[in-house]
């Protein structure tokens, strides 16, 4: 009885394909606080974690310490406020109420008290776009716009270190390295260059490409490959046409 093939081994995730816990530092989140309250915190180092993308500023207020994404521009030395009564500066935090509309803004909370969940990776910002009766409409680097509550908090600014997706990796160690700290599967074979009993699109004794036409959304890690519940591919698609050609 043989093994199952690397997609199906690899399935929905496992031990192997998750991200290492050595090497973290702590959760990257903000202290709670009272919104009615103006607390003042002072940025001591720029720390590296392992799988992150950005660093992450230490920053000390009065009775704790908390990890947060850094911002662009941030420094050592630099005093952060978070409260109702903090400037529009980079790096400040506030509550979404209290932030003016068209404010490029990062690590946004989804849920008040969550410590930040949304645009948190490398070079990302959001947009404030305008402000309703049933909460703050946040426009995403993606073009989507979501509504949130308007008492979560946001940072001013956006995050740092917007340009690690330019720089080349060189060589395949540095690639490794880098897919290991993330728990990506590296490297990635073509199915296609697979022997028939590794991939469905495996093999070399037949004519043309190795593809399947279509497969069902339904269908198990390993046979999920190819067009996936493709509507638009296949002698379907040629009988359509005809049909609107026809009418």
């Amino acid at each position: 009885m043989g093994k199952r093939i690397l997609v199906q081994r690899r399935g929905k995730g496992g031990m192997r394909y998750r991200s290492h816990k050595r090497g973290k530092i702590a959760p990257a989140s903000y202290p709670i606080t009272n919104p009615r309250q103006t607390i003042t915190g002072l940025v001591q180092d720029l720390v590296h974690e392992r799988g992150r993308s950005v660093a992450l500023a230490k920053i000390i207020f009065d009775d704790n310490v908390s990890y947060i994404p850094a911002i662009n521009g941030l420094t050592v030395n630099q005093k952060i406020s978070i409260g109702s009564k903090s400037t529009i500066d980079d790096g400040n935090i506030l509550q979404l109420n209290d932030i003016p509309e068209g404010t490029s803004i990062c690590n946004i909370e989804r849920n008040f008290g969550d410590g930040g969940t949304i645009a948190k990776t490398a070079g990302t910002s959001a947009l404030l776009y305008t402000k309703t009766e049933s909460g703050s409409v946040v426009r995403l680097r993606s073009g989507k716009s979501i509504l949130l509550n308007g008492n979560c908090r946001a940072s001013i600014g956006s995050i740092s270190g917007g340009g690690i997706r330019e720089k080349p990796f060189l060589k395949a160690g540095n690639k490794h390295h880098y897919s290991k700290a993330y728990g990506h599967l590296y490297p990635r074979v073509r199915g296609c260059a697979m022997s028939s009993h590794y991939h469905p699109f495996g093999g070399g004794r037949h004519q043309g490409p190795h593809q399947s036409t279509s497969t069902s959304r339904n269908a198990p890690p390993g046979r999920k490959v190819g067009s996936i519940a493709a509507s638009k591919t296949g002698p379907g698609r040629a009988r359509r046409r005809s049909r609107s050609v026809e009418v």
